[in-house]
């Protein structure tokens, strides 16, 4: 009997007619990579709940060959037009910067070509006609101007040794952008990469292949910070082994192809201090230049001046917050980025953690304080007569009551927490952080006050904390548990497990707020960090609402290149000292410590973001409502929508994504009521349902009744599973392979075997019919 494609599955389509036209088109099973998985699924996080994973985004299939993504098939059923995946595969291809995209229903191909390299961007192919993996090769080399010598740089592979990991989809884009470009005569790039997205992994693949390609034979690896050139080297850069080299005692060694330098190590005010000039200008052919932004950008620097001297090599800049004023410009010098990578899409495909924000109002932060005439601190001095207000607070005057406050809040917030919660704390100054560490002792007590370890002012000029940095890194060490910090923290420090940020400065720099929100970006799900939280005690938080947080960098103002740019601190932020330690000012303004002046918590609030990174306020279920009425403005709209989706789950999924959360509504609304019942209740005012009751109403309809007495017995069955678990096991029995599996549960094996119960009710098509027909039944209004 022929089989008739229209009654098989989309899996069976694939199976039967794609897989096997890309293996006859010559597609190495290695090349062809099914259900590719390219986000790890957004970290949920729910009241009173285990945090877990969302969704997670596939394509049916990705065609690799020569280490580039280069085709996407997005596959449908026979019921499906040829080109009905069409549009979902063009959207996982910008996603996935691939070239090619192809739709199939098992008839056929529909192809896109973005390179356009045939004259003409659709066209429909048979299943004997899609292109071999060197026909794709040789139009992807064509479209993109690539000639012999420029192939055997972009399809060098990457590094696949021991413990390197395969590149995550935007790496992979990442280097493969840099490398084409370098191919292509380029020599200033710039990546902008979200803290904790893997720059340095990016960097060292990038790096690998150009100098295993011979098109680069000695680089040079530029940080400011020691924390990062070290982390670097016993790091990703470690399988470069003896070829690599840290310059240090300002020795300029000649013999390695690998170098690794702190800018303050290589230069300085002083000719015999600037060790670059012992190399000639020609010597590097590749200059990385980690976290470009904080200081390379700016035309009379120190660091500029060894880009200079370097300009006949490639210069690349990675940031994760590029430098746009009118003083300072990474773009200006490196180029518009080749790609960007962001905190928000990051958090969205659940590479990088989610954050909840605490502010924390204290009356004087509000209010401000004016001391009474001829008022005298502490120390016997008297307080100079005017009004001080938050960003005085620890760099003018010190209202160690005030102090001791955030201290005691902190250690209140962290005693809910699990034990040994990774926390840094940012101060205004060294000063200031010490005073934080001596009031946090005091406030947890317990261990903090036996164990020196427990927390510490890491700081530049502290020898003792200095040292503990790397403990306060590694996962596996348990002490430090907090870290007091000015400067030495905003940067470079891969703190995996860093839970909590304490915000106790004023911070203006948006370049300075995204470097330190960084300090707890990383996401470590299987060790137990799934999201940070912020304690903001200065509104710093409040940049979270600027247009200018997590876009496009965009530049302030022209320049054309040769025009002299004079870099000058950020207003109302302390200039950041680009070295390797924090310093207090070197000619500090009088400070006056008071200890006489009560304060007070005014309010406390958890700012929660939507989707958009827009503030939350309102009560959860209010803004449920006001994303479905978006939506789907009336309960008409809404059935329609709800009846006409075969799989209810992907009207669950799309509200999901605009931030309704139906967990947190049960703990609202009720744990018994099914999503359908929580939207129309919450947006309708319709009263809801149980689960229980919409099964019980099933079961006295008359499409119930007019099936064998098996097939009643499978419905009861679904039924029960439907009240104990929800709508998905309905959209499993209907869904091809997840059907078979979801027949293999308990207890349905009772009743016989799939074939044996779609023949219970007349056959295959009779039974999706019949499943259907009882999810419009539990549905009915």
């Amino acid at each position: 009997m022929a089989i008739d494609k229209k009654d098989l599955t989309e899996q069976e389509i694939r199976t039967q007619y794609i897989t096997d036209a890309l293996v006859r088109a010559g597609w190495p099973k290695d090349q062809i990579r099914e259900e590719y998985f390219f986000t790890a699924g957004r970290v949920e996080l729910h009241p009173n709940q285990p945090a877990k994973r969302g969704t997670r985004n596939f394509v049916d299939y990705l065609l690799i060959h020569n280490e580039i993504p280069l085709a996407i098939v997005e596959a449908k059923d026979n019921n499906h037009a040829l080109g009905a995946g069409m549009q979902q595969g063009l959207r996982y291809a910008q996603h996935l910067d691939v070239p090619f995209i192809y739709s199939s229903n098992g008839d056929g191909f529909l192809e896109h070509d973005t390179l356009n390299t045939y004259g003409q961007i659709e066209r429909e192919l048979m299943l004997d006609q899609f292109p071999s993996p060197e026909d794709l090769w040789q139009r992807y080399l064509r479209g993109n101007e690539l000639d012999a010598d420029q192939e055997h740089i972009v399809s060098y592979p990457f590094n696949s040794g021991k413990d390197v990991y395969d590149p995550r989809y935007y790496q992979r884009i990442a280097i493969q952008r840099v490398i084409t470009a370098v191919a292509q005569g380029q020599q200033r790039m710039l990546l902008v990469m979200a803290t904790g997205a893997g720059k340095t992994f990016t960097a060292f693949q990038i790096i690998w292949r150009l100098w295993k390609a011979r098109r680069v034979k000695r680089v040079l690896f530029l940080a400011d910070r020691n924390a990062l050139v070290d982390q670097t080297i016993t790091g990703d850069f470690k399988h470069f082994g003896d070829v690599m080299h840290k310059v240090v005692n300002r020795k300029a060694e000649k013999s390695y192809e690998i170098y690794l330098a702190l800018y303050q190590a290589v230069s300085g005010t002083e000719d015999a201090q600037n060790i670059y000039k012992q190399f000639s200008p020609d010597f590097f052919d590749l200059i990385v230049i980690d976290e470009c932004h904080r200081g390379s950008a700016a035309a009379d620097s120190n660091w500029r001046k060894i880009l200079d001297y370097f300009d006949s090599a490639i210069h690349l800049g990675l940031t994760a917050t590029p430098k746009e004023t009118e003083t300072v410009s990474n773009i200006d010098y490196f180029g518009e980025p080749l790609y960007t990578y962001s905190l928000r899409q990051g958090i969205d495909d659940g590479f990088l953690a989610p954050y909840k924000v605490v502010r924390i109002n204290i009356d004087v932060d509000v209010d401000g304080w004016m001391p009474k005439p001829g008022q005298k601190d502490k120390h016997g001095n008297e307080i100079e007569a005017r009004d001080y207000s938050i960003k005085d607070w620890d760099k003018t005057v010190v209202l160690e009551q005030r102090n001791e406050l955030v201290a005691q809040r902190t250690a209140e917030y962290l005693a809910k927490l699990p034990p040994y919660a990774k926390t840094i704390v940012f101060c205004v100054d060294i000063a200031h952080a010490e005073r934080m560490r001596q009031f946090l002792v005091n406030a947890i007590g317990g261990e903090a006050a036996t164990n020196r370890k427990y927390v510490m002012r890491i700081t530049g000029d502290n020898k003792e904390g200095k040292e503990e940095l790397d403990n306060f890194i590694m996962t596996e060490s348990t002490y430090p548990v907090i870290a007091t910090t000015s400067k030495l923290m905003t940067t470079g420090v891969d703190a995996k497990m860093c839970k909590v940020i304490v915000l106790d400065t004023v911070i203006n720099s948006m370049t300075e707020f995204k470097q330190i929100i960084g300090r707890g970006t990383r996401l470590n799900f299987e060790a137990g960090k799934t999201h940070f939280t912020i304690l903001d005690f200065r509104n710093a938080t409040r940049l979270f609402a600027d247009p200018e947080f997590d876009g496009d960098p965009e530049q302030d103002e022209e320049f054309d290149g040769n025009q002299p740019i004079t870099p000058k601190p950020d207003p109302d932020t302390d200039t950041d000292t680009d070295t390797d330690t924090d310093t207090d000012d070197p000619k500090p303004k009088q400070k006056f410590y008071i200890d006489d002046v009560e304060v007070h918590i005014l309010a406390e609030r958890v700012v929660v973001y939507d989707p958009n990174g827009d503030v939350r306020t309102q009560s959860f279920v209010d803004f449920s409502r006001e994303q479905v009425l978006d939506s789907y403005r009336s309960l008409d709209g809404f059935l329609a929508t709800w009846n006409a989706e075969d799989r209810k789950r992907n009207i669950i999924a799309e509200l999901h994504k605009k931030g309704v959360l139906f967990d947190a509504l049960e703990l609202e609304v009720g744990a018994d009521y099914d999503p359908f019942d929580l939207i129309c209740h919450i947006a309708y005012d319709r009263p809801p349902l149980t689960r229980t009751e919409r099964a019980k109403k099933v079961r006295q309809n008359d499409i119930y009744m007019r099936h064998s007495a098996t097939a009643r017995q499978v419905l009861d069955a679904l039924l029960d599973k439907y009240a104990d678990q929800g709508i998905g096991i309905l959209d499993d029995a209907t869904d091809g392979q997840q059907a078979q599996q979801t027949l293999q549960l308990p207890p349905f094996p009772d009743f016989g075997t799939a074939q044996q119960i779609a023949g219970a009710f007349g056959g295959r098509a009779e039974y999706f019919a019949a499943i259907k027909a009882m999810k419009d039944a539990i549905y009915a209004v």
